[in-house]
This record gives structure tokens, sequence and C-alpha cells, in this order.
């Protein structure tokens, strides 16, 4: 299933794309997409639903995150060795891990808006892996298990933040408008092969970033299992694994965005995003 949530910021409802890629309301089955939604029962449950007999929904609303109640929203960096490479650190020995502040959640397509004082603010697609069971130190082969689905992240970062401020990478990640996700959120039993998903990033029209998930450092399964040694994950909780090379740090010369960018990025069969870059205003 591809889950959604639709509507005004603050005012969304739940739905579903349906087998022919058209937007059906959830709203009188489920009171929302969150945590409590996401077990293996209860997708099972929404999976047993005939699409058909679900009101249409007309027009082309605002998509918003696609789950509610986010807890944790749980960063990866330098996961992938050509991108640790063209910001010239090493390849991590063990997971690299920052959290990104639940304010900073945003609707794919709504716009991103640079912080005050920005002067490196930077682009990066990643695979989203939305946890659907409580998972308290899992093994590598029961992680996947433990995965309600996936998700398109865009984990936005003010490089000048997070690299030039003191070190703590949270910094630069969690300013408000640097979390968009979606538009869907895909069932695990809908992704064949979580660990060969191309990914890409445009900017202005111009492809920045091309990647596969193959080349991840540390797989799902890896990210996961590792995790949850430190901490518990709970149904909701969101985990970004890392972005391929072409990030504008990496750009010879580097890049940044600036107020009137747009941005275009997306997985095959996890849905595309769009954003336009604004500046901050009081």
């Amino acid at each position: 299933m591809k889950l959604v949530r639709y509507g005004r910021p603050g005012k969304e409802k739940p739905g579903l794309i349906d087998e022919e890629g058209k937007l059906r309301d959830l709203s009188g089955v489920v009171q929302d997409i969150d945590g409590a939604q996401l077990s293996d029962k209860a997708l099972r449950k929404l999976a047993k639903l005939d699409e058909k007999t679900l009101p249409l929904v007309r027009g082309n609303p605002r998509f918003g995150v696609p789950l509610a109640k986010v807890g944790k929203f749980i960063g990866i960096g330098l996961n992938y060795a050509d991108h640790a490479a063209e910001s010239g650190m090493p390849i991590p020995a063990e997971p690299i891990v920052f959290m990104k502040a639940i304010s900073c959640l945003n609707g794919p397509d709504d716009n991103v808006v640079l912080p005050k004082g920005s002067k490196k603010t930077d682009w990066e697609v990643e695979l989203g892996v939305v946890i659907g069971t409580r998972a308290q130190y899992v093994s590598e082969e029961d992680a996947l298990k433990y995965v309600a689905g996936y998700c398109v992240v865009n984990d936005i970062s003010e490089r000048s933040f997070q690299l030039e401020r003191g070190g703590q990478w949270d910094k630069g990640k969690g300013c408000d408008t640097f979390g968009p996700i979606g538009p869907w959120l895909v069932t695990r039993d809908e992704v064949i092969d979580e660990q060969d998903l191309d990914l890409y990033l445009e900017v202005n029209g111009k492809r920045m970033q091309t990647g596969n998930t193959q080349t991840m450092i540390f797989t799902v399964a890896q990210i996961v299992s590792y995790l949850s040694q430190f901490m518990t994950l709970e149904p909701g909780d969101v985990i970004a694994t890392g972005t391929p090379p072409g990030v504008g740090q990496g750009r010879k010369p580097q890049r940044f965005l600036k107020k009137g960018d747009s941005m275009r990025l997306g997985i095959p069969g996890l849905g595309e995003q769009q954003q336009d870059v604004v500046a901050w205003t009081a």
C-alpha cells in the first residue's frame, strides 16, 4: 500500500493511493496514519479493504508528511562511501548517528525555508525507513520485520551550522522545514529489495545526485539492528539512511541553495518530491 496524509497543514486526513494512482480517503476507516496503524496486524487489516469502496478525492490536494506523531527522526551520516570521499571524511567503522528535530518535518512539496544566517544550505536525497513494531536489541536477521515501510526523505542540511559551529551535527539538521518526507509511506511488502533502489535529485532541472542503495556502507537491516542497541525504536520513528554523492558541499566549486531555487527528488516506486527554496522572514 501507499499510505498518505493530505490536506492543509495541521488538518491532514489519512488516505491511500489506489492501484490506478488515484487518491482515496481513509478517514472513515482510521483516524490518522500514525504508529498505531503501522503494526503488521494493522497494515494487514488495511490491505484487506476494497479500495474501490473508499471515497475518491477530487482535485490535487497538498500532501503532508505521510505519518503523524513521529516520535524520533534519526539520521545516519556518511553512509555511502563515495559521499564520504566527496566530504573529505573517512569511511566510518560504525554508523554515524544524529537526530533531526521533529519540528523540521515538512510536506514533500512544501517550501524549504533558508534559516536566518544561512550560508551553506545543502540537499540530500535519502531512503527513509519507518518503524512499525517496537524494537529493542534486535538482530540483523530479524531487523526488517520491525519496518513498516519506506519513503523519500530530503535531509536538508546547513553545513556551516553543522560543521563550523562546534561540530554538533544536529544544529545544521533540524532547522524548520529541513525534513521533507513523502509523498507516500510505501509498506514493506511492496518493496522487493530495499538494497536496490535508485535515488535522484535535481536543482533547477540539473541532475545533482544519482545513486543506488546497493552502495550503502551499512544496510537498512544493519542500521535498524544497530540503533536498537542504543535506543528503543518505536512505531512511527523515521530513519534517514544516508545520501549518495552529489551534494552541494562536495561539488567543485561548492554550490548551495539560494532563494528561488527548486529541487526535484525521488526514488522510483516511493514517489517524488518538489520544493521551492524561500528566504526566512520574521
